[in-house]
């Protein structure tokens, strides 16, 4: 398939949610026959700053990023505890390689959230210290994963996290050193999932809390053809958790392998408007429960490479978007991201 042009290319964009990893090394460990999820990782298996700059400048006005954990180049060697520091640390050389100006006004990583262990309970004290060292700046808050399903094939052996991890009394007690450091929180779950975060958000009503990827409906392995049937579910569940001021939410992650939201992939060839039209349900009400001002469009990339490219998604989100005044743009492509993540100097 041919690549679209650009609809409203001038638009400014803050890309909230990406990755940045090498998983090259690791292919060969992966199982076989390989897991949906990691077989689209396979076709995305490295991807630094020269990835993210190529997306950045295909034709969209991308002029600034929020990395996202991912577990990638941790600590060789630390205690286990301190191994998600590597990763803050090598993200900020991503994000000064971009403020030296060298490759334009675009800034990399201008936001960083990385990974403590909550469970910790007061032991994620000193682990969040030190990531904001590392930050130099940058770091903003941390994201610990609660996706779990009791389908094992689900998620696949990559994900390992325990049974309603958000309610364990360890992980709210690392959790209460979030809003004392003024920190952020990213959360991960499965739609089956969202009473965890509405829980989660009602025991720390002064807590920030962005919902990724609207709330994962799930469209794969034992819930395959079950889109339909679940989405009321879904639906009352976010309109529930956007009940609460603190929890803002990303527009995305719709492309990855679980929501079957393409089924077909790698970068599925399907066209924005193929693809707005498939989303709509999910990104409307989504931004009907939370509002402009707590939404925002995010790329997932590059796990979101499975449905669709950089430039075909954006375009899918700005036909979202079209029936949106200018200020509700301003906010959902990049004022409500610059907000939550106190960059808003990027659109200075």
């Amino acid at each position: 398939m041919a690549e679209e042009a650009i609809l409203e290319p001038d638009l400014p964009i803050i890309d909230p949610h990406h990755h940045l990893w090498d998983l090259r090394p690791l292919i060969g460990a992966f199982p076989q026959p390989r897991h949906p999820f990691l077989e689209a990782l396979t076709h995305s298996a490295y991807y630094t700053f020269d990835q993210l700059l190529a997306d950045a400048r295909g034709g969209h006005n991308v002029i600034g990023t929020v990395f996202m954990e991912c577990g990638a180049f941790y600590r060789a060697g630390a205690d286990p505890a301190m191994k998600p520091v590597g990763e803050v640390e090598y993200v900020g050389g991503v994000a000064a390689q971009g403020a030296s100006g060298l490759y334009g006004d675009f800034r990399p990583c201008a936001a960083i959230i990385g990974h403590a262990d909550l469970t910790l309970g007061d032991g994620a004290r000193p682990v969040l210290e030190a990531l904001v060292e590392a930050g130099n700046g940058r770091f903003r808050g941390i994201r610990h994963q609660g996706a779990w399903d009791a389908d094992p094939d689900l998620l696949g052996p990559a994900f390992h996290t325990p049974e309603r991890v958000y309610h364990s009394d360890q992980f709210r007690h690392g959790f209460k050193h979030l809003q004392a450091m003024s920190l952020t929180f990213d959360a991960w779950v499965l739609e089956p999932q969202l009473p965890d975060v509405l829980d989660l958000a009602r025991a720390f009503p002064d807590q920030p809390i962005c919902l990724d990827h609207c709330g994962t409906p799930l469209g794969s392995g034992s819930y395959h053809g079950k889109l339909h049937e679940r989405f009321d579910i879904w639906r009352k569940n976010i309109r529930a958790i956007a009940q609460c001021p603190n929890v803002s939410i990303k527009l995305g992650g719709l492309a990855m392998a679980f929501c079957g939201l393409p089924e077909q992939g790698p970068m599925a060839g399907l066209s924005s408007e193929t693809l707005a039209a498939m989303w709509r349900p999910y990104i409307e009400t989504c931004i009907e429960a939370f509002g402009p001002d707590r939404a925002m469009f995010e790329s997932n990339y590059p796990v979101d490479k499975w449905g669709a490219s950089y430039n075909t998604l954006w375009n899918a989100f700005k036909r979202l978007a079209h029936g949106a005044s200018d200020a509700e743009k301003k906010a959902l492509f990049a004022g409500t991201a610059a907000r939550f993540y106190g960059i808003e100097n990027l659109l200075a």
